[in-house]
Formats: C-alpha cells, sequence, structure tokens
C-alpha cells in the first residue's frame, strides 16, 4: 500500500495545481510518482526542473535510461525499473538491452563503460578511484558528459528512494528487480 498519498490533479491547488497542469500536457497523464511528490510543489519543481535540464544535456535518450536502469538495478526500485524500461523502449532501447542494463549490464562498448561507472559510483557512494575515471574517459566520454552521468545517477536516487519510502503505486507494466543478479 502506498505510504504517501498522491495529489490528484483535480483537487490541487496553486503552484501544485499548475504544475501538474504541464506534466498532464506534455505526458497525457500524470504518473503517480509525479503525483506523489506533489506534496511538495517545490520537491515536484525541483525534481522536473533537473530532469529538464539533464534532457538538455549531452547524453543521449538513450544513454540516460540506460543509467536510469542501471540505477533502479542497483537500488532494487521497481517502480523506476518499470518506469525506465517503458521509457528505454520508446526510446529505441532494444528488450535485450533493457534487461541488462538492469543488472548492469550492456552489449554495448560505451553503453558498458556507463554502467559500470553508474555501479562503482553508487557502491562507493561517489569515492571512485583515479582508475574508474580514467576507465570511462578511456570510453570516449567527455567530461561534461562524465558530469552528466554522476547528475543523472543521483536524480535517479532521488527517484529510487522516494519510491521506496512512498511505496509508490507502479502504474507502469511491471519490472521486478527482485531476482537481478547485479554485476
Amino acid at each position: 500500500m502506498q505510504r504517501i498519498k498522491r495529489i490528484e490533479q483535480s483537487t490541487a491547488v496553486g503552484k501544485t495545481a499548475k504544475l501538474l497542469e504541464t506534466i498532464k500536457s506534455q505526458m497525457g497523464v500524470v504518473p503517480n510518482i509525479l503525483g506523489t511528490l506533489a506534496q511538495s510543489s517545490a520537491a515536484l519543481e525541483g525534481y522536473l526542473g533537473f530532469s529538464s535540464s539533464l534532457n538538455n544535456g549531452e547524453l543521449s535518450p538513450q544513454i540516460r535510461e540506460q543509467i536510469a536502469l542501471g540505477t533502479a538495478g542497483v537500488n532494487r526500485c521497481d517502480y523506476c525499473a518499470s518506469a525506465h524500461s517503458l521509457m528505454a523502449r520508446n526510446a529505441g532501447v532494444s528488450q535485450q538491452e533493457i534487461d541488462g542494463n538492469l543488472a548492469g549490464r550492456s552489449g554495448e562498448l560505451r553503453a558498458q563503460s556507463a554502467l559500470t561507472f553508474v555501479s562503482r559510483v553508487l557502491t562507493e557512494r561517489g569515492n571512485i578511484t583515479d582508475e574508474d575515471l580514467a576507465d570511462i574517459r578511456d570510453a570516449g566520454f567527455s567530461e561534461a558528459e562524465i558530469v552528466e552521468i554522476v547528475a543523472n545517477t543521483v536524480l535517479n536516487v532521488f527517484t529510487n528512494y522516494f519510491n521506496h519510502i512512498a511505496r509508490t503505486t507502479i502504474d507502469f507494466p511491471e519490472v521486478t528487480t527482485k531476482n537481478l543478479n547485479i554485476v
């Protein structure tokens, strides 16, 4: 059962109503996570702003989704695994790749390098080695892209942890992280 109540667009007021209206106009629906984040218009606005900024960054939509999948896998967030599996498919990532990404694996060298880096950032809580940075650079990622990998990882940690705390009801085709063998 969801532990933090979702704000419905029909009952929202003020800034929250405007934010939910914008989400609905852009996405066609207000996903449960965003309706639940709407309990704090500041948190919702912050999330939307950070996400929007990263969407306009150097990383491709595919690699951003692969980072989200890898983060969801490490953090065992079924809500984000479900949401980002759908978004990754919509961004052109194959189902085989999506399944691997959740476990920290990729058949593409560049994506594998990003997923390995993300896993190191998460498991080492940001205390990565010089070798970790050298490896991601050797894979062809620029300094800007490395910064964005970290930013995307942190943004996804926020949503993963929020979903764990709220127990957000999954409103996407459900994907489980329960039996993943994380690399």
